[in-house]
């Protein structure tokens, strides 16, 4: 253990831990500016905005020798006895050049630019910059350059801090980028013939310290000032990213990663980032409805518009009757549950959904338990595509496309073992059910196929909870709205044993409720639906999640190192 002394503040080192000026005086709580460095990529130092005094301590004498001139702290080492000085004179009126240097040839379009609001150039110069230009101020736009499908480059932007680059050649691993020409005509630019197309691409535009690389999808959509940020965990797969849900006024509008060394570090892929807009469809279930006793053919429930027009008896309502929540819930548990005038036991099952959370699936497990004794509890489909895909830098897709398969089977397996849905529709087939309730929350209607759907049509009744009308939706008595990632409270578990929790970012729209909120109405417990007290719960009644009993931190719980301890 060494000290290092940060504007006279005493800073702790390990003797096996690797820092820098820019890290060591962040833990002592002081800001070194910088646009290059990244924890996460190799260093360069080239763009001289960390610059900083530094010396040596003598550990005998406590005298104090200092370097004559300044240094980049980004790639001097905090080793024990280094002295750093952020904020002298010297410093100051370097960052200052440094500033003033970058504003020179830099448009004046801050107006129009994305970036502001959350722009390192804006905020440096306000905090560290001259107080007068020397320069002529020529105003002008800059040039924009495709990048690529995700990304798009305002060339005269660019600080050339050079994160782009590393990035594609260090984390991707594809190297598409590079740097074309030399001194103050140097550009960022892609090799001929190979545009920035990596499943990672969209990290480059949050690595850009400027607005040098625009989002396409999110390109003039939004200003930063304007959104609210939430802590979440991506349902694109089962890696489980830790990222920022980003909305206003109900609608999300941009995901970024959230940093997580034990997860996904500082990135996430494209297919995670640009995968929230089924969030924002008007396409979406928005209320429940029950079919017509009579209703004949296949007709879909009617989307979130035709909901908003439930009064009317236009054609597309012909076999459906819009349902008042309350009432819904008395009426499906006397459709479900046992009793004497209904002594076959053992007819109800549920299918627990990988993209409902751990709380919500252990409820609907509950409740299936309380409207028949001997209820059975299936996994439901798994969606799976292709392979596991590994970067250069170990960061990792996986084939597995939904967020919670893990903890939602070990709900299952509370239960009476894990059955999987391949299972569960043979036992479907033989006639084993007279009820079943589906939830999904799959981000598409086309998870299940017609011809797997019309194995549902002997039940004598169906409920099919989900964010899109399916071959299976058009088959069910029932129909409920599901809920997305950014609308509910949880946690899921990834596929390395890993639970993270979240809260809801957004309100569901209108007529829909949280899946844990009709699940706990549905139990008879009192009260607002609260997951962090379900999860609480599950912990004291299924060894695996023994974990969590002393807290979720927001990298989340390792439920790995239980199970080991355990065995």
């Amino acid at each position: 253990m060494g000290i290092v002394l940060v504007d006279g503040i005493e800073v702790e080192v390990g003797d096996h831990e690797r820092l820098n000026g820019i890290q060591v005086a962040a833990r002592a709580g002081i800001e070194v500016p910088h646009y290059c460095w990244h924890p996460g990529l190799a260093v360069v130092a080239s763009c001289r905005m960390c610059l900083v005094e530094t010396g040596t301590k003598n550990p005998e004498t406590g005298a104090i020798s200092m370097v004559p001139k300044v240094v980049p702290a980004c790639q001097t080492p905090a080793k024990a006895g280094t002295v750093f000085l952020t904020n002298t004179p010297k410093v100051e009126q370097s960052r200052a050049f440094v500033e003033e240097a970058l504003l020179i040839d830099h448009p004046i379009d801050c107006p129009i630019c994305d970036k502001a609001g959350e722009c390192n150039l804006q905020d440096y110069h306000f905090k560290y910059g001259q107080e007068q230009r020397r320069a002529d101020i020529q105003p002008f736009h800059s040039r924009r350059r495709d990048m690529g499908d995700t990304v798009t480059l305002f060339v005269d932007r660019c600080v050339m801090c050079t994160r782009c680059v590393r990035f594609t050649r260090e984390i991707a691993g594809d190297a598409e980028l590079m740097v074309v020409n030399r001194g103050s005509h140097e550009e960022i630019d892609v090799f001929p013939g190979y545009p920035l197309a990596n499943k990672l691409s969209g990290n480059v535009v949050d690595l850009c310290p400027v607005g040098a690389l625009g989002d396409k999808d999110f390109l003039y959509k939004q200003r930063v000032w304007f959104m609210k940020s939430h802590e979440g965990v991506c349902n694109g797969c089962s890696t489980g990213c830790s990222i920022w849900t980003e909305e206003n006024q109900g609608t999300v509008y941009r995901l970024k990663p959230r940093e997580n060394p034990h997860v996904n570090q500082w990135w996430m892929c494209d297919e995670g980032r640009y995968g929230f807009h089924h969030a924002n469809s008007p396409e979406r279930i928005a209320g429940p409805w029950r079919r017509a006793a009579d209703a004949k053919g296949t007709s879909p429930v009617p989307s979130g518009v035709a909901h908003a027009e439930s009064n009317g008896n236009g054609a597309a309502l012909v076999g459906w009757t819009a349902m008042d929540w309350t009432l819904l819930f008395s009426e499906l548990r006397e459709k479900l549950a046992i009793s004497p005038e209904k002594p076959s036991v053992g007819k109800l099952a549920v299918v627990l959904s990988p993209f409902l959370t751990v709380e919500e699936a252990y409820l609907l497990g509950t409740l299936a338990r309380q409207l028949d004794p001997k209820a059975v509890v299936a996994l439901g489909h798994v969606p799976v595509v292709g392979q596991d895909e590994k970067f250069k830098s170990g960061f990792t897709i996986r084939a597995e496309k939904c967020p919670n398969k893990k903890g939602v089977a070990e709900i299952v397996k509370r239960f009476d073992g894990i059955l999987e849905f391949g299972e569960f529709l043979g036992k479907l087939d033989s006639g084993a059910f007279r009820a079943v309730w589906v939830a999904g929350g799959y981000p598409t209607g086309d998870w299940i196929d017609a011809a797997t759907a019309a194995r549902f049509d002997k039940l004598s009744t169906l409920v099919v909870q989900d964010l899109f009308n399916s071959p299976l939706s058009e088959r069910a008595h029932y129909v409920l709205p599901a809920t997305t990632f950014a609308e509910r409270d949880g946690s899921f578990v990834n596929h390395g044993d890993r639970l993270q929790s979240f809260r809801w970012a957004c309100r569901a729209p209108a007529g829909v409720r949280p899946e844990g909120s009709v699940y706990q109405y549905m139990l008879g417990r009192k009260g607002l639906y609260k997951a962090t007290d379900v999860l609480t719960e599950v912990a004291h009644v299924i060894p695996y999640f023994d974990a969590v009993s002393a807290g979720v931190p927001d990298v989340g719980v390792n439920l790995r190192v239980n199970q080991l301890a355990a065995t």
